[in-house]
Parts: structure tokens; C-alpha cells; sequence
């Protein structure tokens, strides 16, 4: 969706970046609010997928 980017905050580590992220499906946030089909995520938050075991 986009090259990842700085996110320009006080708060961002030292070369953390902000990821585009697609959703499978719709997420509400902590608040309720939503759906939302896709999100600007700190890397800080993200973590890969595992594999299935075959």
C-alpha cells in the first residue's frame, strides 16, 4: 500500500518506521470504533506470522 515511513513523533525509537497494513477482516479499536478495513501501524507493534505446522 505504501513504503514504510518515519512516523515524526516525540515518542518513535530511533529509525522506527510506520507500516500499511490490510486487514483480513474489519478490526474495531480499543475504544470501539471501526471498522476499520485497513491501519497505519507502528513497526513497534507489529510481529511476523507464523507458518502452520504441516
Amino acid at each position: 500500500m505504501g513504503a514504510p515511513e518515519p512516523p515524526g513523533h516525540a515518542t518513535s525509537l530511533s529509525g522506527e518506521l510506520l507500516y500499511w497494513v490490510t486487514f483480513d477482516a474489519p478490526q474495531y479499536d480499543c475504544d470501539g470504533a471501526g471498522p476499520y478495513r485497513k491501519a497505519q501501524i507502528w513497526g513497534r507493534y507489529l510481529r511476523a506470522e507464523e507458518e502452520p505446522e504441516a
